[in-house]
């Protein structure tokens, strides 16, 4: 009987970790979302040019949703690896990744910045990567729950700089009005 916390202990302390990083992050991201008008429901971006690989409207808020919990759910693993080296720099590089990740939507969809979104993901990009080998070096399982993230941001770099590229006005278009009166 030398041990400090059973393997259910351990368990139910990861769980309760999830329990709050996975409701957070996925809240933070639809938050972003809703503020900046992200998506198909933005007339902006309804009449840009997009390329030809632009998926279907349905699958950024399915894909950013399954992002968005796989991401809280490597925050737990990392917040559970109590005393692990590096902890407290791999959750700062989160955070920061994090950060810069609820910013893009506000940037691009809000601000109709494109140029500047495409930088800010390439931010992101970096900041991600650094965090998910950091999370590698405390918990394996946290590195694998962040590759699809990792996948899926070098997908939307190329659909902003394709849109970028295809829309080279995007930034001063102006968006017609819901209504015209007569």
């Amino acid at each position: 009987m030398n041990e400090i916390a059973s393997k259910g202990q351990l368990r139910l302390s990861y769980l309760r970790w999830a329990l709050f990083t996975v409701p957070a992050v996925v809240f933070l991201g639809f938050l972003s979302a809703r503020v900046s008008n992200s998506g198909y429901g933005n007339r902006w971006f309804v009449q840009l040019v997009k390329p030809d690989f632009m998926p279907q409207p349905w699958v950024f808020p399915v894909a950013w949703t399954a992002f968005y919990i796989l991401m809280g759910l490597a925050l737990a693993v990392i917040l559970h690896a109590r005393g692990a080296r590096l902890r407290g720099l791999a959750i700062l590089f989160f955070l920061l990744q994090l950060v810069a990740n609820l910013a893009w939507s506000p940037l691009f969809f809000a601000m109709h910045k494109v140029t500047p979104a495409l930088y800010l993901i390439g931010g992101i990009f970096v900041l991600a990567l650094i965090t998910t080998i950091l999370f590698l070096q405390i918990r394996r399982a946290a590195a694998l729950l962040m590759l699809p993230y990792l996948i899926w941001l070098g997908f939307a770099a190329a659909l902003n700089y394709e849109i970028k590229r295809l829309n080279p006005e995007a930034e001063s278009l102006v968006t017609p009005a819901l209504r015209t009166q007569i």
